[in-house]
């Protein structure tokens, strides 16, 4: 399977058209009909259903269509180090996080490292840490901002001094939001809202000394802003970080610390044993330099 014939797919994938998709390539119909049917027997799969106007893709399709632009990516990002100028270090750091303040972290390093290396471009991507690592694994971010236990065999970990608290995000008319802090027992028989991350889910079946199965569990979330609008619905209780929704200017939502208190370390980390491209080295050294000064 050649990159070509990859980029041939995506183009037909993307216009749903073969013709289309030709005059985009700037190759002929047949041609393009052609490669994609060589493909399909290379792959003993069919990828596309041919409709009089309009192409679909199968089941395989789908999945060839999701590994081909990870792939074709990667490709990309390679050529794009390699033949980067020692000179002028520039390139594209891409980052995997979630909701989280620690993200200001990040953004202090690339505004430190703006006027020294103005070609050097920020690509951020959100979701929670089982995204992040997944991200991670696959090649398609550099690092990742994420809270909880990581792998150390698999991962080059970097602690970033920066923690969370957790808590509930409810709404104001509710009886627990008389309350200072919220304890287990005061969540019992309560609606939640969790993160889907396995991580947490982890924590607080430790914090609530039971799996989370034994709890009215109505949803689960990967970004806190939606989980949010449930909440403001009355549809349950939100347990999420503090400082990621301003309930003091909302009139429906307030926020309560958990009792005894939650608190997860962020850590930065990277795939061990990848070589990493010259910007990225240094916004690393950048991110050490500023953890190890005093403050």
């Amino acid at each position: 399977m050649e990159l070509r014939h990859l980029s041939y797919f995506l183009a037909v994938a993307r216009e749903q058209n073969i013709t289309r998709a030709a005059e985009h390539l700037n190759i002929s119909q047949p041609t393009l009909s052609t490669q994609m049917k060589e493909l399909e027997e290379e792959l003993g799969k069919q990828l596309l259903v041919r409709g009089r106007r309009r192409v679909t893709l199968t089941d395989e399709g789908m999945v060839l269509r999701r590994r081909a632009e990870e792939i074709l990516s990667l490709v990309q990002r390679t050529e794009a180090e390699i033949s980067s100028d020692d000179q002028a270090l520039a390139g594209d750091i891409h980052i995997g996080c979630g909701e989280t303040s620690g993200l200001a972290l990040i953004a202090q390093a690339a505004r430190t490292l703006q006027d020294r290396c103005p070609g050097i471009h920020y690509s951020l991507l959100s979701g929670n840490a089982d995204f992040v690592l997944d991200q991670l694994d696959k090649g398609l971010v550099d690092f990742g901002l994420v809270y909880g236990q990581v792998d150390e065999r698999k991962y080059e970990i970097l602690p970033s001094a920066v923690s969370d608290s957790w808590g509930v995000l409810m709404r104001r008319d509710c009886p627990l939001a008389q309350k200072d802090a919220i304890g287990p027992d005061d969540l019992r028989g309560e609606r939640l809202i969790v993160s889907q991350q396995s991580g947490a889910r982890s924590l607080f079946s430790r914090w609530f000394s039971c799996p989370l199965e034994r709890l009215h569990v109505v949803a689960s979330y990967n970004l806190v802003l939606n989980a949010s609008f449930l909440t403001r619905s009355g549809f349950g209780h939100t347990l999420c970080f503090s400082g990621l929704i301003e309930p003091e200017a909302d009139d429906e939502l307030c926020f309560r610390p958990l009792a005894p208190a939650l608190v997860s370390e962020a850590h930065i980390v990277w795939k061990k044993y990848r070589v990493l491209g010259k910007a990225c080295e240094r916004f690393i050294r950048q991110l050490e330099e500023m953890l190890s000064s005093p403050r």
